[in-house]
């Protein structure tokens, strides 16, 4: 049998995948006439049909099936075949991307990354703060710190420790308005939480607190955006410990009471485990954060 153009193989895992020639020439960034050449191509070479062309569109054979199956086991190679490259790399000298939550990014990375600056100053950082998902595979990112497991495929992840909210308030925001002695004086008061976010509704509700909705008066999804509106006087808020307990005006409401800490994980990708950089970078935040928040 001939040897098969590599291109062949993608530009009919694009028509697979997108349903149509010209939906393929969009993800392949190419032309549809390229796409019908290359599928006509691929069929005389192999010497079988992979499609049945119907009224309605393209629709594989059986035979294209199984052998979109292998082609998209090929695809996935490719990109470990890329990232392993990348891996070898032996400079500790280079750029690290850093994924990670706001909260990480704002309140906890800043002195760490700094100590990490003094150790490799060859080391140039990035850092996307986002409680948005990087895809590690993809190359979105080298490393992410997250506030929540990652599901991804063929990660390395570690909890690394946990961060311990609280609840606080502006000083001023009290005396107007009283200092709750109960979870259920909550009721009376004005809470600050996120919008797409319910962990901290759901987490009243998993203790047994039954608070109204309309008790969230102020619902952002931007931590940053609510600590602001506690400063501000506006009710009270939740943020970690580390933060709250320091903050010049700011008292902690309920101390005692329990609130579901926030785990800390650490990702990278497997392959990029083996770069000098990226595993220097790695241990390097797995030790400061299990010396910090204990995992």
């Amino acid at each position: 049998m001939q040897t098969l153009d590599w291109s062949l193989i993608q530009s009919f895992t694009a028509v697979v995948e997108a349903g149509s020639l010209a939906g393929a020439a969009r993800l392949a960034r190419g032309s549809q006439p390229t796409m019908s050449r290359h599928m006509a191509v691929l069929e005389a070479k192999l010497g079988v049909q992979l499609f049945d062309r119907t009224g309605s569109g393209l629709v594989l054979t059986p035979t294209g099936v199984a052998l979109y199956e292998e082609a998209r086991r090929m695809g996935e190679a490719s990109k470990r075949f890329a990232l392993t490259a990348v891996g070898q790399a032996e400079s500790i000298a280079g750029t690290i991307r850093i994924s990670a939550s706001d909260i990480m990014a704002t309140w906890v990375l800043p002195p760490l990354l700094t100590r990490l600056n003094q150790l490799e100053p060859e080391i140039t950082i990035e850092l996307v703060s986002s409680d948005q998902s990087s895809n590690l595979l993809m190359r979105e990112a080298d490393i992410a710190v997250r506030m929540f497991r990652p599901t991804q495929a063929e990660l390395i992840t570690r909890k690394v420790g946990s961060v311990k909210i609280g609840m606080y308030a502006a000083r001023n925001y009290l005396d107007r308005h009283g200092i709750p002695q109960s979870p259920e004086d909550l009721n009376n008061h004005v809470l600050i939480c996120g919008d797409r976010n319910t962990e901290i509704e759901d987490g009243f509700k998993a203790a047994g607190v039954d608070l109204r909705p309309e008790t969230f008066r102020f619902r952002c999804d931007s931590r940053h955006v609510q600590w602001q509106m506690v400063l501000a006087g506006f009710g009270i808020g939740f943020i970690q410990r580390e933060v709250g307990d320091y903050a010049p005006d700011i008292v902690a409401v309920l101390p005692h009471q329990s609130l579901a800490d926030l785990p800390i994980w650490l990702t990278c990708h497997a392959e990029l485990r083996t770069s000098r950089r990226v595993r220097r970078v790695y241990d390097f935040l797995a030790a400061e954060l299990c010396r910090g928040y204990g995992a």
